[in-house]
């Protein structure tokens, strides 16, 4: 049985969403090759490569965070307590995935800034052996290198997010469920191997929501759309964007009906990691991911986004926002 602390779903998918990069190997400590020196040395990286790198990491986290998962060795502690006074829970799997995700970043790519929400001293010996899917491939036939300086990665090993940004904007996200199999991922004008859903809903839509802040949230919804509202109450940033699209290949029937929104809102502070891929795979469908004011986030510098979010596919972005009541995240 799970500690308290963290809540797993039955089935599998709602918390654990990984963000992540390509494909690796493992290493013996000083036994990388002259081929994969030399391609560290560059200023340039290859964004169509990082994409292929975060799909395998995401994947590689993925794993850890499943088998964590099947051997019931959470090994939960708190971290120390949130703005709001919750509780905030560091686990084995945080730790594990944290390592494979970041130290193949930063093997394969050490002049990259990182930002991970988890720490380790000890490393791992993997770099990426530069595979590419093929359905990346195919969306994106020519790779797009930009100064690497101008490269930010964020990772959120548990909750699940990863993704890149180039000069603050979001530009590639992977969001990975482990226990369904399914990756996520989007190159924002480039391409994406998720969709839009067919329709989407304003009067009233239906909200998802963070569980760990429902009630902040509830009345504040319920002022702009109305008391009849839909609210869906989820963990996982990554999770509540992909809520926002079609299904994923191995989502189940059970699943589909229950976590479908048109919005995803979120009223009290949030770190950017959270957020970042789904921002990258909102843009990607021509959506929005904003503050509840409507200003861009900017991904650079400090971790945290103190303005809200709004996320919407396939709606008015603005008219929804114009909805909203006045609100200060700073103040709840």
């Amino acid at each position: 049985m799970a500690p308290m602390g963290i809540r797993l779903s039955p089935l599998g998918v709602a918390i654990f969403c990984l963000l992540g990069v390509g494909v690796l190997y493992h290493l013996y400590a000083g036994a990388i090759s002259t081929r994969v020196a030399a391609f560290r040395q560059g200023s340039k990286v290859d964004l169509r490569d990082l994409l292929a790198l975060s799909v395998e990491a995401a994947v590689q986290g993925g794993k850890e965070v499943k088998q964590v998962r099947v051997e019931n060795t959470l090994e939960e502690r708190s971290k120390g307590k949130t703005k709001e006074g919750v509780n905030e829970f560091l686990t084995l799997g945080d730790l594990r995935s944290h390592k494979k995700m970041y130290y193949l970043m930063k093997n394969t790519y050490p002049q990259l800034k990182v930002n991970s929400e988890e720490h380790s001293s000890v490393g791992e010996g993997v770099v990426w052996n530069r595979d590419i899917p093929s359905d990346i491939l195919a969306a994106i036939p020519e790779g797009t290198e930009v100064p690497a300086h101008t490269v930010t990665v964020w990772i959120d090993p548990l909750d699940a997010t990863q993704e890149y940004t180039v000069d603050g904007e979001p530009i590639i996200g992977v969001i990975h469920k482990p226990f369904t199999g399914d990756t996520a991922w989007a190159f924002v004008g480039k391409g994406t191997n998720v969709r839009a859903r067919a329709s989407y809903s304003s009067s009233p839509p239906k909200v998802i929501v963070s569980r760990s802040h429902a009630g902040k949230v509830t009345s504040f919804i319920q002022e702009a759309f109305g008391n009849a509202t839909t609210i869906i109450q989820a963990g996982g940033a990554g999770y509540k964007v992909l809520s926002l699209v079609e299904p994923l290949p191995h989502d189940t029937p059970h699943d589909t009906p229950l976590d479908q929104a048109d919005v995803y809102i979120h009223v009290t502070y949030i770190k950017k990691w959270d957020i970042c891929a789904g921002a990258a795979l909102v843009a990607a469908l021509g959506g929005r991911m904003t503050t509840l004011k409507g200003e861009a986030i900017d991904y650079r510098g400090n971790e945290r986004n103190t303005g809200g979010l709004v996320a919407t596919v396939g709606l008015d972005h603005k008219a929804l926002l114009e909805k909203l009541p006045t609100w200060d995240p700073e103040k709840h």
